[in-house]
């Protein structure tokens, strides 16, 4: 007996949702050993380079963890994500904070973790609406679950936009201090991570009072997670 025309297009949108799952684990698992040479958000960006005056050439390149200096790690840790160790891609306590702030008309403040963060630069879009955080989601679970926490942030060190072109701690580190990511100082690495809420906005250098104040605050963040989960002697 023949199925009817709803039975069929039920079977193949179960079929296309199957394969499309299927299709982004096998991307992610991928990822967790291969380098990621370009990202929605960099290609969004060069889109919109194209005719820019002055011309900007995107700068961006690819780094090994163990090119990486310790202090990039914990100063993003220290401004972004605190819990990043301890968690497993969600952190309920900001997102309920933030929720109850807009139940309140406060500000619309963020809540993603580092994990959902790169969730969103691997894989999405800009931009804000449920179905692009459901999918999102889907990835940071993931994510969490075939990536070890030095991989991902290792990824999230390589796809960070930290000014106008400027992509990864090694482009930064050579465009703003003329040296390799390895040799990123503490002061120096809390600068770059200062300018993530908004780096397009704020400078790295000749950075204005809320900088220097974020980056001071950084500092102070990084010397109280030293010896924590993660950053204890002898860990990644």
């Amino acid at each position: 007996m023949k199925r009817s025309l709803p039975a069929r297009i039920a079977r193949w949108v179960a079929g296309l949702v199957v394969w499309s799952a299927a299709v982004s684990v096998a991307l992610v698992l991928a990822f967790r050993w291969l380098p990621v040479p370009v990202t929605a958000f960099m290609l969004e960006e060069r889109i919109a380079l194209i005719g820019a005056k002055p011309a900007l050439e995107q700068r961006h390149d690819w780094v090994p963890w163990p090119q990486i200096s310790r202090n990039a790690a914990l100063a993003v840790v220290a401004a972004e994500d605190q819990k990043f160790f301890v968690h497993r891609g969600f952190d309920f306590d900001q997102i309920g904070k933030a929720v109850s702030d807009a139940q309140r008309g406060r500000r619309l403040r963020g809540a993603s973790t580092i994990t959902q963060q790169v969730a969103k630069n691997l894989f999405l879009w800009g931009g804000q609406n449920w179905f692009r955080k459901a999918i999102e989601a889907w990835f940071t679970v993931w994510i969490e679950l075939l990536w070890p926490k030095e991989r991902i942030l290792e990824v999230y060190l390589n796809s960070a936009q930290f000014g106008r072109g400027v992509w990864g701690v090694e482009a930064a580190s050579r465009t703003y201090f003329g040296k390799g990511a390895a040799l990123l100082s503490r002061a120096e690495a809390a600068a770059l991570a200062a300018v993530l809420p908004s780096p397009n906005y704020y400078r790295v250098v000749n950075p204005g009072p809320y900088v220097r104040r974020r980056q001071a605050w950084i500092l102070g963040q990084m010397r109280q997670l030293e010896g924590t989960p993660g950053f204890r002697r002898g860990d990644p």
